[in-house]
């Protein structure tokens, strides 16, 4: 719109008797117009005006009782003349409220005085948004009206609109997305006199369609599309050009005088129960956490302690004996939104179970078909659930596949959704990277072969299907651990056995340029899991080695007792390095988890070698001595451990791959 400006500016000149020497002049400056900043009223409360938090983010809400509070005259930012531009762009950002049917509400008007005649605004309702001007021929004037289908404002959350107009070309697009195009038959008249009228803000002068919701920004910007300058944004429902100072600075911490002239509130929430979330949703609300008797704040994407009385793990006690069909080999505990809190179990022989925890403890729930089911991984895309088991002997008609199921919210069952071919499969892991969703499959073997690609699986959101995406080649694969840092994303595989030895390289995995490209290797003994976790800002990457082995050497039982090793990153050096070993016995797995203050890694021990009733060992991060051992836990053939917390505290559940029965251990803090 800007170039044609441009050569709109000497035609003008050329046609107008007289002054074609002249020099031309726009009727208001060509850059960003506050509107909301030029309608605040100096006396702030007196006003009508209120300032509200919500999500969040500062926004202004008008007074019922004021509806024409929120206006200034135009001659104010319209000083060269009395002319609306012809081409011009408006951003607003509103949250809106959910309106019943028919029912509209203005966001913004321009009024003349005398008559109270409309010449242009700004209105929506639950379906549409109307843009309104008023048009003039010799015959007479008229109100033009241009209608967009109303993009999903009533969702409770903030939104930023961008509506540019030129002269038959109106183009709305919301939240930096694909703008909505419409050629009118009547353009935006190129002279609309404003002289004698005024701004209203959220109103057309008077009470009824008076905007109930909260509006943060409404910015006028003459001669240009605005959105070039928004957009791309990192948070396109809050892209910014202008926003008035009342409105600027952290969320939450109203702090210079120009916010105490007006009357201020939040949508405080305080939520009770087990941990929520903490999203860009929840920023600056509270969670009362009755089992710990803490008061906690989400800032950014971490609860931050508020009030708590410190919590010490005391000791651990069985609150459970979980039978299982079988013996299980891995577990998985998640969370379905208004349905439960679940435990997956995956078990040797041909079903596997799902439990729901009911009355505080798990009760069977529903059963499923599997052929030697490894491990499960929930996983979420949008709204769907998920629910992906890894398979490892092939089914009775020899096909081997492994299996994702999808949560039905009319049966409140898993229903089978997606076949994937695997070998052999022992993990499945899933994660997200820039809005796109993965599964990466860890295939253990094909035949007597343990050197096979594992498959990483990309969403299509236009089949809703998991296609391949990219092979690695891996040996007897047992595991996946996706984690980022900062940007960058990683992806390790726990590498058992290449068909002779144990003694094998892991290889940690960095995505880049659309694909997963190695980064480090790690010489591993029959690793059969990763744990990465973070204390502080500190990064660390633990393996748990099962067994030293070589077709060439002695079978001897001291080679289950070995050392698992604890990596830390090295940010200088771009680089894990070595910062502890620990003894374990043919460890399987590794759980990391937090009690108060207090930081925490569980091994399970399956074998030292003569038997499968080893003890499984609890350690305490306990800073420069490393993690120390703290509780020690008898398990018989220890396979899996998962932890979870419910209004009644913190468990931990373990699987056994020797007996078919789980326990479920209570945390006991003081």
């Amino acid at each position: 719109m800007s170039v044609l400006l441009m050569l709109c500016v000497p035609l003008l000149a050329l046609a107008t008797p007289g002054r074609g020497t002249r020099r031309w002049e726009p009727c208001t400056d060509l850059r960003p117009l506050d509107i909301l900043a030029e309608a605040l009223p100096p006396n702030g409360a007196a006003g009508g005006i209120r300032v509200t938090q919500a999500n969040g983010v500062r926004g202004l809400q008008l007074s019922v009782a004021a509806p024409h509070a929120m206006s200034f005259p135009a001659s104010r930012i319209f000083f060269q003349c009395d002319l609306f531009p012809e081409e011009f762009s408006i951003v607003i950002t509103l949250k809106v409220p959910n309106l019943p049917p028919k029912k509209n509400e203005y966001l913004f008007t321009v009024v003349t005085e005398e008559s109270d005649g409309l010449l242009l605004g700004l209105r929506y309702s639950p379906t549409r948004l109307h843009f309104l001007f008023l048009s003039q021929d010799a015959a007479g004037a008229w109100q033009t009206r241009v209608t967009f289908r109303s993009p999903a404002l009533m969702d409770n959350q903030w939104h930023t609109l961008v509506l540019a107009v030129s002269e038959g070309s109106f183009s709305l697009t919301a939240d930096c997305g694909v703008p909505a195009d419409i050629m009118a038959d009547v353009p935006f008249p190129a002279t609309l006199s404003v002289q004698g009228a005024r701004f209203f803000i959220g109103s057309r002068k008077r009470t009824k369609g008076l905007f109930t919701g909260l509006v943060r920004q409404l910015v006028l910007l003459p001669g240009s599309d605005a959105t070039a300058r928004l957009c791309p944004c990192r948070s396109p429902e809050l892209a910014v050009l202008s926003i008035p100072p009342v409105l600027q600075g952290p969320p939450g911490k109203p702090e210079d005088n120009e916010v105490l002239k007006y009357p201020y509130e939040t949508d405080l929430k305080v939520t009770l129960g087990s941990r929520p979330p903490c999203t860009k949703m929840e920023d600056a609300q509270f969670w009362f956490d009755a089992s710990r008797k803490g008061l906690f704040l989400c800032v950014g994407s971490q609860w931050v302690s508020v009030l708590a009385a410190k919590e010490k793990l005391d000791y651990v006690e069985e609150h459970q004996s979980l039978f299982t069909d079988s013996e299980t080999l891995g577990i998985e505990v998640f969370a379905i939104p208004e349905a439960g809190l679940f435990v997956a179990a995956a078990n040797r022989k041909a079903t596997s179970a799902i439990y729901k925890w009911t009355d505080g403890k798990f009760a069977s729930y529903q059963n499923i078909p599997t052929h030697q089911a490894q491990s499960w991984r929930h996983f979420t895309i949008g709204k769907k659930v998920f629910l992906a088991v890894a398979n490892f002997e092939p089914n009775e008609k020899g096909q081997e596949f492994s299996v994702i199921y999808k949560w039905s919210q009319r049966k409140l069952r898993f229903t089978p959704y997606q076949r994937v071919p695997t070998h052999s499969a022992r993990d499945w892991e899933a994660f997200e990277m820039a809005g796109e969703h993965f599964l990466a499959v860890a295939n253990h073997r094909e035949g007597d072969n343990h050197n096979i690609d594992s498959v990483i699986y990309k969403w299509n959101p236009r089949t809703r299907l998991f296609e391949a995406n990219q092979t690695i080649a891996t040996s007897g694969a047992y595991d996946w651990e996706f984690f980022t840092v900062g940007p960058y994303s990683f992806l390790a595989v726990a590498n058992a056995f290449n068909g002779t030895s144990t003694k094998v390289h892991s290889h940690l995995y960095v995505w880049l340029l659309g694909s997963f490209q190695l980064f480090q290797a790690f010489l591993t003994f029959g690793a059969a899991d990763w744990e990465v976790f973070h204390i502080g800002e500190r990064v660390f990457l633990a393996v748990a080695n099962s067994h030293s082995y070589d077709v060439e050497m002695e079978a001897r039982n001291d080679s289950y007792v070995i050392n698992s090793v604890i990596y830390e990153l090295n940010v200088t050096a771009q680089t894990f390095v070595r910062f502890q070993e620990i003894t374990t016995c043919s460890a399987l797995d590794w759980e990391f988890f937090s009690v108060g203050e207090d930081y925490f890694l569980v091994v399970a021990n399956s074998f030292d070698g003569n038997t499968f009733l080893v003890n499984s060992i609890i350690y305490r991060w306990q800073g420069y001595e490393g993690f120390v051992a703290v509780h020690s836990l008898p398990t018989f053939g220890c396979r899996d451990w998962e932890t979870f917390r419910t209004a009644a505290g913190s468990y931990l559940v373990y699987s056994s791959a020797k007996e078919p029965r789980s326990r479920v251990l209570k945390l006991r803090t003081g």
